[in-house]
């Protein structure tokens, strides 16, 4: 049985950023080399980055990416790494026109290609477009029609991007067909909360019903509101995890592997399933046995839910702070639970010396809210000033009559103001603090604590806020670190302290009812009378349908932030501000 070094380049693409992407390919293949690999392969998409957008109509970016693919194989070969075959995700075009989408040749194709001796030796495009949550691939996208099959050392390797495997039939079964002994993924898959499970249990089904082993590269980093996890896995296919690279970071998984051989030379143009056309590719190598020492790849441990949260966070946050070009970033810190959970999440991804907070107190703060955010910078070291927003506020309530509610919101906007003009003379970026339970029934000011670029708990529940914050204090407490989050900040009743005594359950139902109504609602697509079914007080339930149906316009305008649940607000969640639909 042939043996195949196999290396899995777990990598971070940047959108549009061909050069260095480019950088990275070279890179990360020549490490690959250097440790024997045989055959590399990088990410959907990994030349360009991912996911491109609106970028794929455009023609100049489509042309730009090709010519970069190009100009990547001659310079493998040029820096002596052309024996290699590499697997490389690309933009790309149609060849012909695509009658059934109406669409016509030369169209953008999702592709991936194979470089080799300083050649472009094949090239594919993605079958399977997901039209669904977060991906609109029928938007920029045709599909491909064709099995890409490598025959490198007397293996053949069958090739398939990201959602090739996630829906059924398609290239998976054509792998089967064709009798491939491995089939090579190539991924974008976006982090969800417990998708490396769904994620484990897929490759594991697919690896069975190819009759082959089947190897999963994924990348990491964020992109806008999504953030990649990585999780690369191979697996046999009886199921055994034979690799795993770990979450949230760059690795190389190189290992060996033991497939059948090539069992027939007559299979180029064969119609398999779905009307796929196999494509063989014969690259060349004589089969090699096993080596006296086998490389293994090893599986990297799981993490806690709130581990594997964080780090997401964390990812998200730091990809689109040095992404955008911007070193440091800016926030109110109030001394509550939101504020304290960002200006932690912005320290681990930018360093506490990037991270700038300003604490604004009313004539409503208390003395123990300003007294944590004090704390709270002393535990960090993160860059606090003080700035009250008293005289502003008495100078506005003295040029014209404002009570209640809109007494209450000038606060939060002079705060938001005071926190854009700081940005445009010093130039951070500034951090929104909102969480999913305040922007999901509009317990939040327009133009106020909405302001920011970035919002890092903007898909956080409420309660989950408070877990996360326990599990950070605790987290450093094992590592022998101060925690960073003061305790009375964690068990104080939240209140935005924009009135007298003022508690947050003054307005809103407890944070772990409420959280449960709200998840059954936007994750779940449960209307009104489901939820109520399920138990909860009708009352309830119609309160907190109304307002979230009619916080939409608020939800538009707030910044985008790192997705972790299956259904975030934003890409995946789309519903009309102007709907007079209240039924649920």
């Amino acid at each position: 049985m042939p043996n195949l070094r196999l290396a899995l380049s777990q990598i971070d693409p940047w959108v549009g950023d061909l050069d260095r992407n480019g950088d990275e390919v070279v890179r990360w293949t020549r490490l690959a080399v250097e440790a024997g690999a045989q055959l590399v392969a990088f990410p959907e998409m990994a030349l360009t980055g991912y996911p491109v957008e609106d970028l794929a109509l455009r023609g100049s970016f489509v042309e730009a990416s090709r010519a970069a693919l190009v100009g990547l194989a001659g310079r493998l070969a040029a820096d002596g790494l052309g024996e290699v075959p590499v697997v490389v995700g690309y933009l790309g075009r149609s060849e012909h026109a695509s009658p059934r989408f109406n669409r016509p040749a030369g169209s953008p194709q999702n592709c991936a290609a194979v470089l080799h001796r300083g050649e472009v030796v094949t090239r594919f495009a993605k079958h399977h477009l997901p039209n669904y949550g977060v991906f609109d691939e029928f938007r920029w996208f045709v599909p491909g029609d064709q099995l890409p099959v490598l025959r490198v050392r007397g293996v053949d390797v069958a090739l398939a991007i990201c959602e090739d495997i996630w829906q059924d039939g398609g290239r998976v079964t054509a792998a089967r067909e064709a009798g491939a002994g491995l089939l090579l993924v190539v991924n974008g898959s976006p982090y969800e909360r417990n998708k490396d499970d769904q994620r484990l249990e897929l490759v594991r089904r697919r690896a069975a019903e190819a009759g082959c082993t089947l190897a999963y590269v994924n990348m990491v980093g964020g992109q806008d509101e999504l953030v990649f996890d990585g999780d690369s896995i191979v697996v046999g296919a009886d199921g055994e995890v034979l690799a795993r690279a770990p979450q949230f970071e760059e690795h190389l998984v190189v290992l060996d592997l033991d497939l059948p051989a090539a069992a027939s030379d007559d299979t180029d143009g064969l119609l398999l399933s779905d009307g796929l056309h196999l494509v063989l590719t014969e690259l060349g190598g004589e089969p090699q046995a096993a080596p006296a020492v086998r490389l293994a790849a090893g599986v990297a441990p799981r993490v806690s839910d709130e581990a594997e949260i964080w780090a997401a966070l964390v990812s998200g946050t730091r990809a689109y702070v040095t992404k955008n070009g911007f070193r440091s970033v800016l926030l109110g810190l109030s001394g509550g639970i939101d504020s304290a959970l960002v200006a932690a999440i912005a320290v681990d991804a930018v360093g506490a010396r990037n991270v700038h907070c300003v604490s604004m107190p009313s004539r409503y703060s208390s003395r123990h809210s300003r007294d944590d955010a004090a704390e709270l910078a002393r535990r960090t070291g993160l860059s606090l000033r003080t700035v009250s927003i008293a005289p502003m506020f008495d100078a506005y309530l003295g040029a014209t009559e404002l009570t209640g509610l809109a007494e209450e919101n000038l606060q939060s906007r002079l705060r938001g103001t005071l926190l854009m003009a700081i940005s445009n003379q010093e130039g951070h970026l500034v951090l929104a603090p909102g969480n999913k339970s305040e922007l999901a029934v509009g317990y939040s000011t327009l133009y106020g604590d909405s302001v920011g670029a970035y919002g890092p708990i903007k898909d956080v529940y409420k309660s989950l806020v408070f877990r996360l914050a326990r599990w950070r204090n605790e987290e450093a407490e094992r590592r022998g670190e101060v925690p960073p989050i003061p305790e009375h900040t964690i068990t104080k009743p939240p209140s935005a302290e924009l009135r007298p005594d003022q508690v947050d359950t003054d307005s809103l139902p407890d944070y772990e009812l409420l959280d449960s109504v709200l998840t059954r609602y936007i994750e779940g697509d449960e209307g009104r009378d489901a939820i109520v079914a399920a138990g909860f007080d009708q009352a309830l339930v119609d309160r907190v349908v109304r307002l979230v149906d009619t916080a939409e316009y608020k939800r538009r305008q707030y910044p985008p932030g790192p997705k972790i649940s299956a259904k975030n607000f934003g890409r995946d969640r789309r519903l009309p501000i102007t709907n007079r639909w209240r039924r649920g």
